[in-house]
């Protein structure tokens, strides 16, 4: 029987490790930390009872993917969760931007502009199955659907910016923007629509829902799963150097490129060694979670049936704060994104002392503190939230490499996702997975698509693998 390593138990590190063994092969996966689940990692942060995701919460892209779909992990406990609105985003007029899962019924809502909205979603999220199956693979290769790619991907080569100027009123400018802006790019760049369109097209499909009782719920059902195909998860296991790694047929990383470079050394090719030291790193991530009672005071209605909002104002002001992070510089205003996962999944609350997540776009490896830039910004659109507030506990943008070390300096999207590292991933190649040593791969949120709990980058890395065995 064929064995394989898997370093990391992520969700594409379990993803890559269930897709192997449901081949047969024998695996083993070793986590550094006492926990599996990477950025999926659930924990009652504040208060006994009061359940908070660590990292990754909403999940437009994981609900949809290819591969999660196909495993049956309903069996497994998974089970998915949407409350009444998917996003928010807040203006300082008490108006808002509100995304529905319906497409129609968020055109409604944007008056002038409901025929754009219409005119860029209707069509790719009525054919989002298959338009799924080619961008949550490499896209430098044949896709399956190339009609409907091509409809879809026009307009993601895109500024940001260009995209949001076609929009007439201010609601929908702002609410396109906010989701562009979780590329963590400045919005005038090139391709930054190309995220904003991919998780609006997945959310109108399938909503942006959470996982029951937390996101650990994904990596639990996928540690369940591997269980029953007779894989194995050693926890507590840091491996740091190639003399470390067992003996196996394929070895799997999912972990950032530079701690693969760091573990190899003179293993890998030289050229892919510099490519993976050289890998670019983009902005950070400031984290607070909150219990508050009573939940967010917000003053706009559609903001307190939301399971995301977006705090950042107008447009112009967005794409200002996300210029200044990526120039190192903190926005006064940075851009604040809050979870209100409790509206879907009731179970995380303690009566009516409500789990709030949020964090904020700061500049990469920001020492300094950003929960009063973050208080006032969910002041500003819920006057008396700070006097709502039981608790509260602070991950800052440094303290994310100790919590998971694919986020150096508060990088939760495990590298830059400019032009070149979103399409390649961290080296110019058709085989982004490939490491250059036989066996070996890549499997991280490094490599195409990139972030999320889809688990489509340890699927793809995993079938590279196969075909390495022949299978």
């Amino acid at each position: 029987m064929s064995t394989a390593t898997v370093v990391g138990a992520g969700p594409n590190g379990l993803a890559a490790a269930v897709a192997l063994a449901r081949s047969g092969v024998q695996v083993t996966v070793l986590e550094a930390m006492a926990e599996i689940g990477g950025g999926t990692r659930t924990q009652e942060a504040i208060l006994p009872g009061l359940f908070h995701d660590q990292c990754s919460a909403i999940h437009p892209m994981a609900v949809g993917s290819p591969f999660l779909a196909e495993l049956g992990l309903e069996k497994y406990g998974l089970s998915w969760r949407t409350a009444e609105l998917d996003c928010v985003h807040p203006l300082d007029d008490g108006s808002a931007g509100v995304l529905h899962r319906s497409v129609g019924h968020t055109a409604a809502g944007l008056g002038a502009d409901g025929r754009r909205w219409r005119t860029l979603f209707e069509g790719p999220a009525a054919r989002y199955d298959d338009l799924g199956a080619d961008i949550m693979r490499p896209l430098l290769r044949i896709p399956r659907h190339p009609l409907t790619l091509a409809r879809f991907g026009a307009p993601t080569l895109l500024p940001a910016s260009t995209l949001a100027r076609t929009f007439r009123t201010e609601q929908a400018r702002a609410l396109f923007g906010g989701i562009a802006a979780h590329a963590f790019r400045p919005l005038h760049y090139p391709m930054t629509s190309a995220i904003g369109l991919g998780i609006i097209t997945a959310g109108h499909r399938h909503g942006w829902p959470v996982a029951a009782g937390g996101s650990q719920s994904i990596a639990d059902a996928l540690a369940a799963l591997l269980t029953d195909l007779g894989g194995k998860i050693e926890t507590g296991v840091r491996i740091d150097a190639a003399s470390q790694l067992p003996s196996a047929d394929l070895t799997l990383f999912d972990l950032a490129p530079d701690a693969v470079a760091n573990i190899l050394g003179d293993r890998l090719p030289a050229r892919i060694a510099r490519a993976y030291r050289r890998f670019r790193r983009g902005p950070g991530a400031f984290k607070v979670d909150f219990a508050v009672q009573g939940g967010v005071p917000w003053t706009n209605p559609d903001a307190r049936r939301a399971g995301t909002v977006h705090l950042a104002g107008a447009y112009a002001e967005l794409a200002a704060a996300e210029r200044d992070i990526h120039i190192g510089r903190m926005p006064q205003r940075p851009f604040v994104l809050v979870g209100q996962q409790y509206l879907a999944d009731p179970q995380r609350s303690i009566g009516d002392i409500q789990p709030v997540w949020t964090y904020a776009h700061v500049p990469h490896g920001y020492t300094g503190d950003a929960t009063a830039a973050i208080i006032a910004q969910i002041e500003r659109f819920a006057p008396g939230f700070r006097d709502r507030i039981i608790g509260h506990t602070v991950r800052t943008a440094t303290d994310m490499t100790a919590y998971n070390p694919n986020y150096v300096g508060g990088d939760i999207m495990t590298g830059s996702k400019d032009i070149r590292q979103l399409i390649f991933g961290p080296r110019i190649t058709v085989s982004p997975y490939s490491v250059g040593v036989p066996g070996m791969y890549i499997c991280s949120a490094a490599t195409p698509p990139g972030p999320g709990a889809h688990g489509m980058c340890g699927a793809n890395a995993a079938a590279a693998a196969l075909r390495h065995l022949g299978r």
